[in-house]
């Protein structure tokens, strides 16, 4: 019997092939390239798509984006020194607070420049996560959903229940106040206010109201995201070779 080799190309050497294969597998996977995998680029791009996943695992015909994948892609991120930067894209509709917030300081806390872009949707959770990067941007016509958190299922122990919720809103409010220019005064006037939402309280902005608002840096789409991503890379390399501290 004879065992024929595939033809690989001119050039072209097995480990290529078994990148690309590991590239493949990591979009099949996480959605995304695996950070080990990912294509020789000094920057990271990772999308945060449909609803966060949490501790809770949800339906399968939901699109989901899991935190559990996300975060040591992150800290793959932070270690590699081929990755200068980090560009985190967002269409989501929400989803677990505690794995909302997870990823949001874990890209608040990473040594290398972050820029988050918006397009389609960054609500609910999405927004602590939409303006934890260093800088932010949101397409004209994405939009932000900023709502009260609530809790679905059956509530054992009312008081210490809401004692609890009121704490952990308190925890996304901070965070968001800490990592934007708006006011706590407009934040909170958009996240319970009436009668825009059926059935529910809150407020949708849309692309350039989230900048007039202070919650967004600017209007813009991939280039502009690219384009202030690099800015953020050289100047943290002048930072460095000055022997300041980089972002």
């Amino acid at each position: 019997m004879v065992h024929r080799v595939p033809y690989t190309g001119a050039g072209q050497q097995p480990d290529d092939e078994k990148k690309k294969t590991a590239v493949v597998e990591g979009i099949q996977q996480f959605g995304q390239p695996n950070v080990a995998a990912a294509p020789d680029t000094n920057i990271f791009c990772l999308t945060i798509i449909g609803q966060i996943e949490g501790h809770l695992v949800l339906p399968p015909q939901n699109k989901t984006t899991k935190y559990e994948h996300i975060i040591p892609q992150l800290v793959a991120a932070e270690q590699n020194p081929k990755i200068e930067g980090v560009l985190i894209i967002l269409n989501t509709v929400g989803g677990d607070v505690e794995a909302g917030l997870a990823i949001a300081e874990m890209i608040a806390t990473l040594s290398k420049p972050t820029v988050t872009l918006v397009l389609g949707g960054g609500h609910s959770i999405g927004v602590p996560i939409a303006v934890s990067a260093d800088y932010s941007i949101i397409a004209e016509t994405a939009t932000m959903t900023i709502h009260p958190i609530r809790l679905n299922g059956l509530v054992i122990g009312v008081p210490q229940t809401f004692e609890y919720l009121d704490k952990m809103q308190d925890r996304v409010i901070r965070f968001i106040l800490n990592h934007s220019s708006i006011s706590e005064q407009e934040l909170k006037s958009l996240m319970f206010k009436t009668g825009e939402l059926t059935r529910d309280i809150g407020t949708t902005v849309i692309g350039a109201d989230a900048v007039t608002k202070g919650l967004i840096n600017r209007v813009g789409g991939i280039s502009d995201a690219l384009r202030e991503l690099n800015r953020l890379i050289e100047e943290r390399k002048q930072l460095q070779a000055g022997g300041g501290v980089g972002i």
